[in-house]
């Protein structure tokens, strides 16, 4: 299976977002042909307000029912063209709450997976800028799976990536390939991004795609917050098979999953855990 991970810069702007999106969707279909296609994280709605975050997010629509702006150019992209769509991470509104949710898309525009972030990002970067994710969105608490053609794949965000025991709980459900959306902040993504991404890899065996965004946002103070980039793909030995430029694109390459038996074949990890 051919996949192409987005990489973003997006601001508060929803409908500017979509635009940007559709335009490295198509770019990206027209070049590499990929059969499933991920966005980074809340590329809908990056930074501003707490009100901006509130006015973009959607109610998610029951099976049948049409959705907000953002779900629908999601469900049109993957039906459109015919190939499965994770829409990296937008802004979820339930009841009073928002939560950070991953959603997946057939070729026929069937919702197959929602996942609401559990891991929220309430930590002080080495200069100083604190985030608070918790004081806008709630925690989700589900461990999720879905199946992408033949492929298995298990939905995480962002800074989930720094708890190993989502990834193991993952890997026990079988899982192919992990899409990690992000938008990484540039303080923490030069140091750990890439060397968590391909240490999960190895610990799980499986497939690591990261779409994430790159470039400047604004929070509510006007604030600027700088995002790594470096979107990329895992193979589940831990080599980076391919990598996003700076600035917006794509990269893309082919999952593999008869090197993922030959790895798990040959190295049982999973079998030969004792402690947890």
């Amino acid at each position: 299976m051919r996949m192409s991970v987005i990489q973003m810069s997006p601001g508060a702007d929803k409908a500017q977002n979509i635009a940007q999106a559709r335009a490295l969707i198509e770019g990206a279909i027209a070049a590499d042909k990929p059969e499933l296609i991920a966005l980074p994280e809340i590329w809908s709605c990056l930074g501003g307000s707490r009100e901006q975050k509130f006015a973009a997010a959607e109610v998610l629509p029951a099976a049948g029912e049409t959705g907000g702006p953002a779900y629908e150019f999601l469900r049109q992209m993957a039906e459109t063209n015919g190939i499965y769509i994770h829409g990296g991470s937008i802004g979820e509104l339930a009841g009073k709450r928002l939560y950070n949710t991953s959603l997946v898309f057939s070729p026929v525009g069937v919702e197959l997976a929602r996942y609401r972030k559990i891991h929220l990002f309430d930590i002080t970067t080495p200069d100083g800028q604190g985030y608070r994710e918790s004081a806008t969105y709630g925690a989700g608490e589900e461990v999720v799976t879905c199946h992408v053609g033949g492929t298995h794949i298990g939905l995480a965000i962002c800074y989930d990536l720094r708890f190993p025991e989502l990834f193991l709980a993952l890997r026990r459900k079988n899982v192919d390939l992990i899409i990690l959306p992000a938008a990484f902040t540039l303080q923490t993504g030069k140091d750990h991004w890439e060397v968590l991404l391909r240490a999960r890899a190895i610990e799980t065996q499986c497939w690591f795609a990261a779409p994430a965004c790159t470039g400047i946002h604004r929070d509510a103070d006007g604030e600027a917050r700088a995002t790594y980039g470096h979107s990329m793909i895992v193979d589940p030995w831990g080599h980076v098979v391919a990598k996003a430029s700076d600035g917006i694109g794509w990269a893309t390459s082919r999952i593999d999953k008869a090197f993922t038996a030959r790895v798990r074949a040959n190295m049982p990890v999973l079998e030969h855990r004792k402690l947890v």
